[in-house]
């Protein structure tokens, strides 16, 4: 910015040069002469050739390289060679250009005896250049051409020659006038500063006021005087509505009259002017101001600013060597600040020879900043801290022994599968026990006493079982690979047992119904074969292999799921009519597992990450639970139907509250291995979760009918009996209907009792 003032300044003088030679009415007959004497140094490309001069200085530059102590000398000789040149016709060019040059010369100066110039003769607003008249446009356009721009006669101004880097040295060593000669960019010529201008580029150069002779500190000339005037500025005559009464004043002080007539409005009470006491007031000399009145602190109890920290011997700029970093310091320190770790200081403590030689400091506006927010941001009021003990924090919970009853020990063992056992079902009413292991057996235990009643060979390993809950028949659901086998296990009630048999044994009367495509080539309805299990009564073979069977509350509808279906993972199957349906035409994701509510007709899909509410009715998608979990392994709903657990195989168990949100109410991670089933018991408030770390986690889960009371969630027992194998540990769980019972498999093939 300083180098564009110079330039601008320079640009001005020799604007201020230029016009000072249009002062004097000889002049215009002298710069004729001047123009075609000198035209080959000005470069004015009038005759349209391409000859240059070689001279790098303007006629500007050769006026200031006169001697000023000649200038009587040579004004004698200007009157001589000027009566020469009238008798005389001959003459030499170059004695021309010397006589014009001196009497611009003589014109520019003037004699001291002579009287001043009035400065109002000539018009100084028109700033361009009277040589260059293109304006006040960028010189750099120019740089592709040879000419700089156009002269009054709108000839082109050629460029002068550049000289090389060796002439610029010599003229730097042997050039007196080196140092003051700057070039006009309007005219590409070398300008020669005087003494003057160049004490202004200096003081420019240095802060300082261009002009010596000015006075910042001057007497200030008012705009206004102080004196009251006898005649006012302005004589307008006022206008005539200055004289009427305002109408609309008039609406609103009648509107304030009615207010204060019927007491909407209060009128001001005049204010009393209180005579001042005469006695005189003291006040305390040495009092600061940090000290405040002991009746103020009671009612206000300010807190000082706080304080700015003093620097230490890092902030010196000369500071002890130990203070200095190191190479390794400095490298820890840059890491620090690229990692936004803690560091020891904010900055790199540095060493300087002398203040002077100490730059700005880089973060000042930073830490001005950060003051005034200290400052803003500072309290201003105290206030008592409350003292608060981490065991204040943690909710009052009931003991475990106040929320009795729940299963505490091992009762009966059942051993009889020879593989891991992946699916337990109990029978309605609670009376029987059915059991499915990888060792291709299903069998069926008594409750009471723990003894195999029953064993089937179903060929392949067994991944679900599920007893039918209508009490009316006597029918569980046993899926083995890619078929749904549905037996009669011709155990209990022996009426029960015919009547199933006789409702089953036929197939239903389908004449006018045909399956659609995707469902007839999914699923195929067949009754009993030879090769069968005994028993069975209907055989539901699928197109890919079931891993979950699960019955409705009502025992007409049961669902089973193909995790590798893709679009047909879910299908729901009618008993009575020996019919299915697919009712999702899209994958949402992986199924795991599905569950009927108890109440509502609404289907629950558990995929991978979500949990998934359809309205079967309504055929539509109700909720989206939102677990953030990596894998849900289970799902369980409570019996009222508005409370969902769901295990993961991220060690975590989650508890939904349907009416509040659609993210887990509460997180359980008292596992510490992947959890494998979650149970809800259908009459206590109880809930239980298993996993592969051998560990039973049996919890207390109320859940109060006041919508504005959250559940209460508390864990009372922990139950180990199970073994590892091949890091596999608990599988299943399930609840006795009736009793606080629980029933856990594990990979170890034994069955558990605990009550």
């Amino acid at each position: 910015s300083l180098l564009q003032e110079i330039e601008v300044y320079l640009r001005m003088a020799s604007k201020r040069k230029a016009k000072d030679e249009t002062k004097t009415p000889d002049v215009k007959s002298i710069e004729s002469e001047e123009d075609e004497a000198i035209g080959k140094d000005l470069d004015l490309d009038k005759s349209g050739s391409d000859d240059s001069d070689d001279s790098d200085s303007s006629v500007y530059s050769d006026l200031e390289e006169e001697d000023e102590d000649d200038s009587e000398d040579e004004s004698e000789d200007e009157e001589e060679s000027d009566d020469g040149d009238a008798s005389s016709d001959s003459g030499d060019e170059e004695e021309n250009v010397d006589k014009v040059v001196k009497a611009k010369i003589k014109a520019k100066k003037p004699k001291e005896g002579k009287t001043k110039e009035d400065e109002y003769n000539y018009d100084s607003s028109d700033e361009e250049d009277i040589r260059n008249t293109i304006g006040n446009i960028p010189v750099n356009w120019y740089d592709e051409y040879d000419h700089i721009g156009y002269d009054l006669d709108g000839s082109k101004i050629r460029k002068p020659k550049r000289g090389d880097e060796l002439e610029n040295f010599l003229s730097r060593m042997e050039n007196p006038e080196h140092g003051v000669t700057v070039e006009d960019p309007a005219t590409g010529q070398k300008v020669v500063l005087s003494e003057a201008d160049a004490e202004i580029v200096s003081r420019a150069a240095g802060n300082k006021v261009p002009d010596p002779g000015y006075d910042l500190y001057g007497k200030w000339s008012e705009w206004f005087s102080s004196d009251v005037m006898e005649t006012p500025l302005r004589d307008t005559q006022e206008s005539k509505k200055s004289f009427l009464p305002s109408h609309c004043e008039k609406q609103k002080v009648g509107k304030m009259v009615h207010a204060i007539k019927m007491g909407w409005m209060k009128p001001r009470p005049a204010t009393q002017t209180k005579t001042e006491d005469a006695a005189s007031k003291y006040y305390m000399l040495w009092q600061t101001d940090d000290q405040v009145e002991s009746t103020m602190r009671r009612v206000h109890d300010p807190i000082p600013a706080p304080k700015m920290y003093l620097p230490g011997n890092e902030e010196s700029y000369n500071p002890p060597p130990e203070y200095l970093f190191t190479d390794n310091e400095k490298m820890s320190w840059e890491r620090a600040t690229r990692e936004g770790d803690k560091r020891k200081l904010p900055f790199i403590p540095q060493k300087y020879s002398s203040l002077r030689k100490v730059p700005a400091w880089s973060t000042f506006i930073r830490e001005r900043f950060e003051r005034c927010l200290d400052l803003y941001l500072a309290p201003r009021q105290r206030k008592m801290r409350l003292t608060i003990t981490p065991e204040d924090l943690v909710p009052q919970l009931p003991r475990p022994q106040d929320l009795q009853p729940f299963p505490t020990v091992c009762s009966i063992t059942m051993k009889g599968h020879n593989n891991m056992v992946r699916s337990l079902d109990v029978e309605p009413k609670g009376q029987y026990l059915a059991s499915g292991s990888d060792d291709g057996s299903m069998k069926v235990w008594e409750m009471s006493t723990g003894r195999c009643l029953k064993t089937w060979d179903m060929g392949g390993v067994v991944k679900s079982v599920a007893w039918c809950p209508n009490s009316a028949l006597s029918l569980l659901a046993v899926a083995v690979e890619t078929v749904v086998y549905l037996i009669n296990t011709g155990l209990g009630d022996k009426l029960v047992n015919t009547r199933t048999d006789e409702l089953l044994s036929e197939e239903p009367d389908n004449s006018g119904y045909v399956p659609p495509a995707r469902v007839s080539q999914a699923v195929k309805w067949s009754g009993p074969e030879e090769s069968n299990p005994p028993g069975t009564l209907v055989t539901v073979t699928h197109f890919k292999p079931v891993k979950q069977v699960t019955w409705h509350a009502k025992g007409d509808y049961f669902a089973s799921v193909l995790p590798e279906g893709a679009n047909r993972s879910v299908l729901i199957h009618q008993l009575s009519k020996w019919r299915s349906q697919v009712p999702f035409s899209k994958a949402k994701g992986q199924v795991q597992c599905v569950l009927f509510h108890p109440i509502r007709p609404s289907l629950f899909v558990a995929t991978q990450r979500h949990v998934r509410i359809y309205d079967l009715v309504k055929q539509e998608l109700t909720k989206k639970l939102m677990s953030g979990a990596k894998w849900i392994s289970s799902i369980a709903i409570h019996p009222n139907g508005d409370n969902i657990l769901t295990g993961t195989f991220d060690k975590k168990v989650q508890w939904y509250d349907l009416d509040l949100s659609s993210m887990p109410y509460q997180v359980l991670r008292y596992h510490t291995n992947a959890v494998r089933a979650v149970q809800y018991h259908k009459r206590y408030p109880l809930f239980a979760s298993c996993g592969d770390d051998n560990n039973i986690t049996v919890s207390h889960g109320m859940v109060y009918n006041d919508l504005l009371q959250n559940p209460l969630i508390v864990p009372v027992k922990r139950l180990y009996g199970h073994t590892k194998y091949e890091d596999f540990g608990v599988m299943t769980i399930m609840w006795h209907p009736t009793q606080p019972w629980l029933i856990s498999a594990g990979a170890d093939g034994h069955i558990k009792l605990w009550t």
